[in-house]
């Protein structure tokens, strides 16, 4: 069975795409921090047929979290790692984003996923195979006003990853980058906002599935948001100020 480390595995995206590898038979190891939703996604995944270990992982303590990747591995070679732990940053009333807020958000969405991502990179470029998929967002291409630390922490994540996929491409180790628009999660419901083209996160997961098994460098979807999002950068700034305007959103305050 291919072993498949997802992070963020609670709930949404991470969620979904643990119960679409159970039901093809994977050993999962998931990680979360929240111990009663990581379970629950841990039984619907036996039940699916598949193995699954849990674990509870903050992902911004980076010697914790290279260490038991490194032991984990050691045990049982990872084949897939979907780096997806993630938060919205933003404001609650729409307005500028505080310091504290966006701190956490890059620390969590960029730091936390290199915790993750750096140390598999070495163990799978050590052994010349493996496969590594990085959740990003359409927010990295058309950068959201109302979640500067996200937008920014996703771009990030997509410009490190392409240029790492080249690199470890001749190494035997397969990367892609995924950059989703408005998915059906926990994490999206907090955004009060237009959600054009919104999906559900079970679609998701099959198109980002789908996307790895191709072994695409970048799965971007919807289809006709991922064309817009990508053209964002191109056009001047008024233009793209007047049609990323009804992308604004606020957000409930975070537990």
């Amino acid at each position: 069975m291919p072993v498949i480390l997802i992070t963020g595995a609670s709930s949404g995206i991470g969620a979904a795409l643990a119960r679409f590898y159970a039901a093809a038979g994977a050993s999962l190891l998931l990680t979360g921090r929240d111990r009663e939703r990581l379970e629950s996604v841990a039984q619907d995944c036996r039940a699916r047929g598949g193995e699954v270990r849990t674990r509870l992982l903050d992902v911004r303590e980076r010697e914790a979290v290279g260490t038991w990747i490194r032991e984990t591995d050691a045990a049982t070679p990872l084949d897939l790692v979907i780096v997806n732990a993630a938060v919205n940053g933003g404001h609650p009333s729409g307005g500028l984003e505080t310091e504290a807020t966006a701190f956490e958000t890059v620390d969590i969405n960029l730091i936390g996923a290199l915790n993750v991502m750096l140390p598999c990179v070495t163990l799978m470029s050590g052994r010349g195979r493996g496969q590594i998929a990085l959740i990003s967002s359409l927010a990295a291409y058309a950068p959201l006003p109302d979640a500067p630390a996200y937008s920014g922490a996703k771009a990030a994540l997509l410009a490190h990853g392409l240029a790492l996929r080249q690199k470890l491409k001749p190494l035997g180790v397969r990367l892609s980058v995924v950059t989703p628009g408005y998915v059906k999660t926990p994490m999206g419901g907090v955004i009060k906002g237009w959600r054009p083209l919104e999906m559900s996160a079970d679609e998701a997961a099959a198109r980002i599935a789908r996307g790895l098994e191709r072994d695409r460098d970048v799965i971007a979807f919807p289809a006709i948001l991922a064309a817009l999002a990508r053209g964002a950068l191109l056009v001047p700034e008024w233009v793209r100020s007047a049609g990323l305007h009804g992308f604004r959103f606020r957000n409930r305050r975070r537990r």
